[in-house]
């Protein structure tokens, strides 16, 4: 098991961001290029190996990947799951998109590329022998959606964050490694099995998508929670609890992060407007309050990312 890397644009200057990010994605993924569409761009990148598994966490604003092939010395797969924003995968003739939670397969032995919105994603590259034992049409499966929405789609998408979660702790321990590894594949054949049941549970896709919308539409009712989206969704409680753990989070902690990502915005396009203004426009009753989660998400204090001071990456 190799140790676990860091790599975060912090400490690079706008104008070297795109040529560092594509060193950073080349050298995880040999092959890998990046666009990205201007000196603003902000990334940060876990990788890892843990016996048979390339992994990266990656967490970064638009941008636009590309892949050239790799040699077919033995064949592989590449895993993409989305953790949070979306992206458009395409790859051949074969393009799909993915919503958090959704994961999609490729071949690294064909171009590929993948539009990207601010996003977070999960991608692990690995052996296709694996998991072609486990799941036999596998090739069928290539380039298609992956709902996350599935039970097997949420324990898959829970097992994957978990591992990053020994990154720091997990010693050199081979059966630990291979116990990994086929979990990993095991899980990976379950998740793919539930999302080929018909119409990939379209009807928990559209309850996500209205439960999203809904969310964004009223961001500034200090009285946004989980019950008053069940009453407009006309769904129980539970439900929106259900969505909302199939994306990996609560319904409680997407509005605090969509609440700060929009005040982020706003920060910089009122400069006239006053932090507590702002705060309290997005349903915020504490000035304070406000910014504590503002620093927790974005590592500053709301003036200085107002101020350009944003430190990301």
């Amino acid at each position: 098991m190799s140790a676990l890397l860091k790599f975060h644009t912090g400490d690079v200057a706008p104008a070297d961001r795109a040529r560092y990010w594509n060193e950073i994605a080349d050298r995880a993924f040999t092959g890998t290029f990046v666009n990205v569409p201007g000196e603003d761009f902000t990334g940060r990148m876990l990788a890892w190996r843990v016996g048979e598994l390339d992994m990266i966490r990656t967490d970064s604003s638009n941008s636009a990947v590309g892949r050239t092939p790799i040699p077919q010395n033995e064949e592989r797969l590449i895993l993409h799951l989305q953790c949070r924003g979306s992206s458009t995968h395409s790859q051949k003739q074969a393009e799909c998109a993915l919503d958090p939670g959704d994961f999609v397969l490729a071949s690294p032995h064909s171009p590929y590329s993948i539009k990207l919105t601010g996003h977070e994603l999960l991608v692990v590259e690995f052996p296709r022998a694996p998991l072609a034992e486990r799941f036999p049409g596998i090739d069928d499966a290539l380039m298609q959606r992956m709902c996350g929405a599935t039970p097997g789609g949420r324990v898959f998408h829970d097992f994957l964050l978990s591992l990053w979660q020994q990154g720091e702790q997990a010693a050199e321990d081979p059966e630990w490694e291979s116990g990994v590894n086929a979990v990993f594949y095991d899980l990976a054949a379950m998740a793919m099995r539930g999302a080929q049941r018909p119409s990939c549970m379209v009807a928990e896709a559209d309850m996500r998508r209205r439960i999203v919308k809904m969310v964004s539409s009223n961001l500034e009712d200090p009285a946004l929670r989980t019950a008053s989206i069940a009453e407009a969704c006309s769904i129980s409680v539970r439900t929106v609890q259900n969505v909302f753990a199939a994306i990996g989070t609560t319904p409680t902690a997407y509005i605090l992060e969509q609440r700060l990502r929009r005040a982020a915005d706003r920060l910089v396009a009122r400069p006239s407007a006053s932090i507590t203004e702002i705060a309290f426009e997005l349903g915020f009753n504490d000035s304070a309050y406000f910014t504590r989660c503002f620093r927790q998400q974005f590592g500053v204090a709301p003036r200085d990312w107002r101020l350009g001071r944003n430190g990301q990456g």
